[in-house]
């Protein structure tokens, strides 16, 4: 028997809810992905302004925001905003305006600073330039798909909608060569990035969604009306928070709209090449989700079944006894939660393959197959580091996360 009685209690608890909680993931992610291939792209398009704030050189900078200029949509503006003219995004922006002459397309360089948040202060610099109503917020690391306008603006037609989100899905990105404009692929640790969002976040969402919430909204991709961010007071109001997207979302429904999750999906680069600037990129994610949703995060370890499933597996095998029937019971629970993990990430391999049958998708499961535990057991231990503190560091600043956003201006 254990010293603790109470650990081999405790470690099968958490085990069938390891085990739970990563079927009802895996089933909801499927669910989602099954359901966004049935929905046909909208055939009525209102005009759209794109709000695209933007801050220093990216790998994929140029691709990324060529697929806002390209998008399959018959009337809409692209507001490119940069805080400096010495910014190496600018010349980016102006090449685009130059080889899209017939796009509406505008260059704002403001050095106006309005709160903590920069790329907020960019948003409320631009707002004063953008000619329509229907408004898309995206950031400078999203490539779209083109028809993305059409889908993620259609549900703005509802009056009682607030706002649009939709989900996206990781790319790792290695630099770019300065004579090509082309880059490589992503190394080590920008692949475990991109398995932080397709295999946590991504069906985790899908799983809030397939149970009703949608208490969420990502700023790789908002749209909204014009009256909606008025009625919460303009971007003023989240301009000292840290995580703007969700309390822009969380503003807008307290005004009784709702959100809606898009069945479009888009493209993040992850392009952080050492340990220490993604463990920054995801503290920064996770103390904002312990802050706004202490509960649920509390939670959210369990999410993370390898390192979880074996460790609460190995405290109920201390206090069994010896008893081979319970011993395979729990062996069993062990294997199921590990091998619905390993599901789950193949899924979002198959999903990021352009080809569905190639060696290199054989390559890329088995790689990624090897990473899953490593990305579990780093993300456990990001989790514990969350569990204090609200300080985080984004784009090399400090910066607070607030508890609570200003009410709205009535």
């Amino acid at each position: 028997m254990s010293v603790f009685p109470f650990v081999p209690a405790l470690g099968l608890a958490v085990l069938l809810a390891c085990l739970v909680s990563i079927l009802l993931t895996l089933i909801a992610r499927l669910w989602w992905t099954a359901k966004a291939a049935r929905v046909p792209p909208p055939a009525v398009a209102r005009p759209v302004t794109v709000l695209k704030p933007l801050f220093g050189s990216e790998p994929r900078l140029y691709q990324n925001l060529r697929s806002f200029c390209t998008q399959d949509h018959p009337e809409f503006q692209v507001l490119f905003g940069l805080h400096a003219s010495d910014d190496e995004a600018l010349a980016v922006a102006e090449r685009l305006r130059a080889e899209f002459p017939e796009r509406d397309i505008g260059i704002v360089v403001d050095p106006a600073v309005h709160g903590i948040n920069l790329k907020v202060s960019n948003l409320m610099n631009l707002m004063p330039h953008a000619r329509h109503d229907w408004l898309l917020l995206a950031d400078s690391d999203i490539e779209a798909p083109p028809d993305l306008l059409r889908r993620v603006t259609a549900p703005l037609a509802d009056d009682a909608v607030g706002v649009v989100t939709c989900l996206y899905r990781g790319r790792a990105v290695g630099r770019s060569t300065p004579a090509t404009g082309e880059t490589r692929d992503g190394g080590f640790w920008a692949r475990l990035g991109v398995q932080f969002i397709d295999d946590w976040f991504a069906p985790s969402v899908c799983f809030a969604r397939l149970l009703g919430s949608t208490n969420f909204a990502f700023g790789a991709t908002i749209a909204l009306r014009r009256d909606t961010l008025d009625g919460i007071g303009g971007f003023g109001q989240i301009a000292h928070h840290v995580a703007d997207d969700y309390w822009l979302g969380e503003l807008t429904r307290r005004t009784g709209r709702r959100t809606v999750l898009s069945e479009a999906q888009v493209i993040t680069d992850v392009t952080e090449t050492r340990l220490s600037d993604l463990a920054a990129r995801e503290l920064r994610w996770l103390r904002s989700i312990r802050t706004i949703t202490p509960l649920s995060y509390a939670f959210a370890f369990i999410c993370f079944p390898v390192p979880v499933a074996v460790l609460s597996g190995a405290a109920a095998l201390t206090g069994n006894g010896g008893n081979g029937g319970m011993d395979g019971l729990i062996l069993t629970a062990v294997g199921v939660s590990i091998g619905a993990r390993l599901v789950l990430d193949w899924l979002a391999v198959v999903q990021r393959s352009e080809n569905a049958m190639s060696l290199d998708l054989l390559k890329n499961l088995l790689t990624s197959t090897l990473l899953v535990p490593l990305r579990d057991g780093l993300a456990l231990g990001l989790w514990v580091i969350g569990l204090a503190g609200r300080v985080v560091r984004w784009r090399g600043r400090p910066m607070k996360i607030a508890r609570r956003a200003n009410r709205p201006s009535t």
